[in-house]
Parts: structure tokens; sequence; C-alpha cells
């Protein structure tokens, strides 16, 4: 289902905001593993996942949560800044999956990623460390497409389409948004 009027309050409970983070938390796992070959020692990223899977496990939303996507955001930074391309889109796939936690029960387009980016980003960056290697991203499309259970794709159901834009990245966001509608 499409929601054409963005000015629209989606309901979204509790356990449905648990489930999308905890689906978000096991798309961007992977990613880890990617940010921790580039940068060893540099736990931010992982943290970030941790604090957002406890969580989805029935923990509170805290600022921890919030403080550690920052810091998984820094790392980003970082990683670009180094020129880390897969690394940095690995700390953008656990930046995402803490800002699941965050969801808004707004129907707009953006929500989506906070829904699916881990996804996207997970997927970005396991191609460019497979030398840009798209069938590598197209393939772990399908694999989160997997992921998700019918919380996840009932609640993505109530947001519109994943917004245009946003490079290869906004590309595999719209694959996997597509394929589970």
């Amino acid at each position: 289902m499409n929601v054409a009027d963005e000015n629209l309050t989606i309901e979204l409970s509790m356990a449905e905001l648990r489930a999308v983070t905890g689906y978000a938390v096991a798309c961007a796992r992977p990613a880890t593993e990617v940010f921790e070959r580039a940068r060893p020692g540099d736990r931010r990223t992982r943290t970030a996942i941790e604090v957002a899977q406890t969580f989805a496990g029935g923990a509170k939303r805290t600022k921890e949560i919030r403080d550690s996507a920052w810091a998984a955001h820094r790392a980003f930074q970082e990683a670009r800044d180094a020129g880390q391309r897969a690394a940095g889109e690995a700390a953008r796939a656990a930046v995402a999956a803490a800002s699941a936690a965050y969801l808004h029960p707004l129907a707009k387009a953006t929500q989506v990623l906070h829904i699916l980016g881990a996804a996207a980003h997970t997927a970005r960056a396991l191609e460019l460390e497979a030398g840009d290697d798209p069938t590598v991203g197209n393939t772990y499309i399908e694999t989160a497409r997997d992921l998700a259970d019918r919380t996840v794709v009932e609640v993505l159901a109530r947001y519109p389409n994943a917004p245009g834009g946003r490079g290869r990245v906004g590309d595999l966001l719209r694959h996997l948004d597509q394929s589970l509608r």
C-alpha cells in the first residue's frame, strides 16, 4: 500500500519499532566486519549495532542509542576522509541500524531510510570491498529481502515508496523497497 499524503501519521507500536530495529541490525552486521578490516580496533560501528540490538531485544530506547549513532557517524566521516569508501559505507550501515530505533510515525518517504538504510549501506560496503562489483550488492539486497519478516514488511507498507536520488545506495534501497512491497 502506498501512502500518497505525507502529512499522515502512521500507527507504529513499540513491538513494531523493535522488529524494524532488529531487522536493521541483522542487515548491518556484515558491515561491521568490513569496517573493522579497514579500521581495526575502532569499535564505534560495532557498539552502535550492539546498542540497537539491545533495544530490539526489549530494552528502553535511550540516549545511548543516539550517542552510538553519532559516534558511528564520526567513524563514517573519518573513513571517508581517509579514502576508505567501503568502511565509510559500513559505518553508515551502523548509523542506519541505530537510527531505526527512531523511525518516526510520519508518512514521509525519507522514513524508509530508517527501515531499509542499513541493508542498502551494507550492500554498498560489500560491493565496494569487492572492487565495486554491483553483483555483490545486488546479491546482498536479496539476502536482506529474505531477512525481512512479516512485521517489517507490514510496517514498510504503511510508508510511501523509498525516495529518489542518493546514488548507488539509493538504487539499492529502492530495489529492496520494491522487492518487499
